[in-house]
């Protein structure tokens, strides 16, 4: 039931893509709010409760619909799921970014492209040098790939295989939403507690998905470069998880995605040898392209998983 329900969501995306304004998101985002207004008191255990409670109601009631309709209708249980991963996996929630940037780009239009980008990522992108601006584009790429498509659909198979339904789903889009969101304002809030719940929730919710995502690139890429650079520079790309997706691409892809990583390649090296940083090449433009059949090869690598484990199911 899972790989059809996520195979009918992923089409529903592509055909009908959620607006970024769509009611459900929208109650998700007033929750969350919520719940920072009336439960965050300062305290460690308090931003903990808040961020349990914002992240999991919704989560633990999409898994009480999903058995309630199971004990009246399959038909209807599989409808849910269905509705569930279309609101909550999508590459189209962020895709017109990097094709707008992209086709900017194409047609030789930097300055465009710089502007977008800023739109996106809400940064001042008017110096970026052509290279950071190719390096940036890629990189949001990717971890938006993740954050959208990958990370969820491993969080939801975890929780899946436990019995919880359309569990992960929610809860890892919630988990990633509140690490974006409660963070500090100009008017103080949330709390320290809440941001570090936050924080500290994501990394850890994020760990395995990050890990899964990062194997899936190498399989489908360069894996003996993806996996050397993982292991020996990922604290160098981005601090945590997201250095794992990064150094994973960079390695995949053959192209540096880090100013760090770039000065310093000549003395990069990994246990059991030296890494050959030289094999990565500066961004171009032909590494979008590149960038996107990454991430297509690792939806069918994803799908195909998904084939074997319902026909072993099947089988047994």
């Amino acid at each position: 039931m899972s790989f059809f329900a996520i195979l009918i969501a992923l089409l529903l995306e592509q055909t009908r893509p959620l607006a970024f304004d769509n009611p459900v998101h929208g109650a998700l985002r007033s929750w969350a709010r919520w719940v920072r207004r009336n439960l965050d008191a300062g305290e460690p255990a308090q931003g903990w409760l808040a961020w349990l409670l914002a992240a999991g109601m919704p989560a633990v009631l999409s898994a009480l619909v999903y058995w309630g309709l199971w004990r009246f209708s399959t038909v209807l249980a599989f409808v849910w799921l269905v509705a569930v991963l279309y609101v909550t996996v999508g590459f189209r929630q962020f895709s017109h970014h990097f094709t707008d940037i992209r086709q900017a780009l194409e047609a030789g239009d930097e300055r465009g492209a710089r502007e977008k980008l800023a739109t996106w990522l809400r940064v001042d992108a008017a110096s970026l040098p052509r290279a950071e601006l190719l390096r940036q584009v890629i990189e949001q790429a990717v971890l938006a790939a993740h954050r959208h498509v990958f990370g969820v659909l491993t969080c939801f198979g975890v929780f899946w295989v436990l019995g919880l339904g359309p569990f992960g789903a929610i809860f890892y889009r919630m988990v990633e939403y509140l690490a974006r969101n409660w963070r500090e304002r100009p008017d103080g809030t949330p709390s320290t507690a809440m941001q570090k719940a936050a924080k500290q929730g994501w990394n850890v919710v994020d760990f395995v998905p990050a890990r899964v995502t990062a194997l899936g690139f190498a399989i489908v890429g360069n894996f003996e470069e993806s996996v050397a650079t993982w292991r020996g520079e990922a604290e160098r790309f981005a601090p945590g998880n997201d250095g794992v997706l990064l150094a994973a691409t960079s390695g995949a892809l053959g192209v540096r995605l880090s100013q760090t990583v770039a000065a310093d390649d000549a003395d990069s090296s990994v246990e059991g040898g030296v890494f050959d940083g030289a094999a990565r090449t500066e961004p171009q433009i032909s590494h979008l392209a590149s960038a996107v059949g990454l991430v297509w090869r690792s939806v069918v690598l994803w799908m195909l998983l998904l084939v074997l484990l319902t026909l072993a199911r099947w089988q047994g």
